[in-house]
């Protein structure tokens, strides 16, 4: 594969190239994690940025309805926009329905939308170890906006703040405990709150929820990267296409603040310190499943704690100091 061309072919808007770039990236394959290095390298040149918005939200809450719906939106103010939904992986055979494309049909066909499904693996966070170098590709390809979709809300979820400039978490009217269920950690990574299925029967729920959160943010500890007011919560309907416009401008006006007060420019260089970080630290833990060594001795120790000789603690510590040595 000519990396060079590919990259080449990524920032003319070749969707094909697109697709065959996030491939490469999310490629676990050695020879692959080499070439995608030096595919990243190559579209870091380009120097264009999107506006990455990270989604999250209960099971049901209605987020591809809201992706389309919000999508359909910015198309139509000329914004170009990519979708990188993350579906979980199966813990028994590692599979993916990923059938997200299926759930926006509308903005599927759009030619200047792009969606693309991934499966979670075993990474733990809501999205898949590779999303931040996809929305690296789709940020080289052009694209105004990239809306990264979690695979559902929890207290793991919050390692989408770490690849995105906005958090948004989009929640359900009369969800019963469901402000307790979500818990504080969630709470205080979101820059807004939207309460969707604003319509109907439930409009009325939906305004009390809302009302719910905006008071249960009040109670939060101010951010810095916050303007007053910040964080928000807003009712829509992704259905009846309601309160979308209300909540983009939200949006823009936060991001907007953030780049006038220099907030923006340092948290994109601290999530890149981070992702550094977390790399480096896949890679150390790459070594213990290779063959060698090491790996025979973490199945020895993993066989003496299965039978109980040792306790996982100081087996542990016993592979640490292999690995100082």
């Amino acid at each position: 594969m000519d990396i060079q061309t590919l990259a080449t072919s990524v920032q003319n808007g070749d969707r094909r190239a697109l697709a065959r770039a996030i491939t490469l990236v999310e490629s676990a394959r050695s020879d692959h994690r080499a070439q995608a290095a030096e595919l990243l390298e190559a579209l870091a040149s380009s120097g264009r940025q999107a506006l990455r918005i990270g989604l999250s939200g209960t099971p049901g809450v209605g987020k591809s309805t809201f992706i389309e719906s919000f999508g359909m939106m910015l198309l139509g103010q000329g914004l170009r926009v990519a979708v990188l939904a993350v579906d979980p992986s199966s813990a028994r055979s590692g599979g993916s329905i990923l059938g997200d494309k299926t759930r926006m049909d509308r903005l599927a066909r759009e030619r200047d939308a792009f969606i693309r499904p991934s499966p979670s693996q075993t990474h733990l966070g809501g999205v898949a170890r590779r999303s931040r170098e996809a929305v690296a590709v789709c940020e080289a390809a052009g694209f105004d906006v990239v809306l990264i979709e979690t695979v559902g809300v929890g207290q793991s979820e919050t390692v989408v703040a770490q690849m995105a400039d906005l958090f948004i978490l989009l929640l359900a009217p009369a969800g019963g405990d469901e402000l307790q269920g979500v818990k504080r950690g969630i709470m205080e990574m979101a820059d807004l709150i939207l309460v969707n299925k604003a319509d109907g029967d439930l409009k009325s729920a939906a305004t009390r929820t809302m009302a719910d959160y905006a008071g249960a943010l009040r109670l939060l500890r101010k951010r810095p990267q916050d303007p007053d007011g910040f964080p928000k919560a807003l009712a829509i309907s992704a259905l009846e296409e309601s309160g979308l416009q209300g909540a983009w401008d939200e949006m823009s006006a936060l991001v907007e603040w953030r780049r006038e007060e220099g907030f923006f420019n340092r948290t994109r260089a601290e999530q890149a310190r981070f992702w550094f970080e977390e790399d480096v630290r896949q890679a150390l833990l790459a070594r213990l499943s290779e063959a060698g060594p090491l790996r025979d001795a973490m199945d020895e120790l993993g066989a003496s704690v299965a039978q109980g000789k040792v306790t996982p603690a100081f087996a542990a510590q016993h592979m640490q100091e292999l690995l100082k040595g």
